[in-house]
């Protein structure tokens, strides 16, 4: 597909969604949320990509909802737009949880409302040291959204997120770091080769064991230990099936680097 605000670029087994309105700091508007989750789509069900990237062009991440947009609707009364608004970013959020890839938000500057929470529903964020996050929603008395009311909890703690969702504060990189709210932090220059490397070691590891490890992680969130060792048990025997197994235990014991992928994966992918 052609994409008016969203680029898609696709280096190996890396696939990268950039989000390109630079000039508005990449804030949502127009079809914007809905072309972001149809590239996400359609990276997700490229077997050819097996990570994906998301970043934003230009100097911010997402500045979130596009205010002179969101002016319109309050102007016109428009709640049947806002809801449908929602909506996107719902499928977005879910789209990044459901995918059996890893999911890495590269976030090259400021991420703010619902850009905020789109980093947050990323697998893993590595931050440029000139990135903030910040849950802004009731600068302009609005509550929030794209899953941050689920994901900023479990990151941080409910207190925590109640500071950051009352107070509204752009943090910075450093703090999201102490926080949690990010893996790593690196320098504007490296950001873009840091967050390539991830991906490509994320992208030679065996599909099946990482795909059902991230299973394991989000939906260890909402059941029992019986429950997640039946996982566990069940997961371990798919990938001892696996080509992939096997090529990892004869390297290991030859004393060589394995070589993943060079067998189909049985997994599907989520969406």
């Amino acid at each position: 597909m052609s994409y008016t605000n969203v680029l898609l670029n696709r280096n190996g087994a890396v696939g990268t969604l950039t989000l390109n309105r630079p000039e508005k700091l990449n804030a949502f508007a127009g079809t914007m949320r809905q072309e972001i989750g149809e590239a996400l789509v359609e990276l997700d069900r490229d077997p050819s990509v097996r990570v994906i990237v998301i970043t934003g062009a230009g100097r911010g991440f997402c500045a979130g909802a596009d205010v002179g947009y969101m002016a319109e609707l309050v102007e016109r009364g428009d709640a049947t737009s806002l809801a449908a608004l929602v909506e996107e970013g719902r499928r977005v959020v879910m789209t990044i949880r459901l995918s059996r890839k890893p999911v890495i938000a590269s976030i090259n500057g400021a991420a703010a409302g619902g850009g905020a929470n789109l980093a947050l529903a990323c697998d893993l964020r590595i931050a440029s040291t000139a990135a903030k996050i910040g849950q802004t929603f009731n600068r302009i008395g609005l509550h929030p959204d794209w899953g941050g009311t689920y994901f900023l909890p479990r990151l941080v703690g409910p207190a925590k997120a109640l500071e950051l969702f009352w107070l509204a504060d752009m943090i910075d990189a450093q703090e999201c770091l102490r926080l949690g709210l990010v893996n790593r932090v690196v320098s504007p220059e490296t950001l873009a080769e840091e967050t390539a490397t991830l991906a490509r070691t994320l992208a030679a590891k065996p599909v099946d064991a990482v795909a059902m490890a991230k299973g394991a992680v989000y939906q260890s969130l909402s059941r029992s230990l019986p429950e997640m060792l039946d996982y566990e048990l069940d997961a371990q025997l798919k990938c001892f099936r696996s080509g992939d197994a096997a090529e990892g235990i004869r390297a290991f014991v030859e004393k060589r680097a394995p070589a993943f992928g060079t067998t189909p994966s049985s997994l599907t992918t989520g969406v």
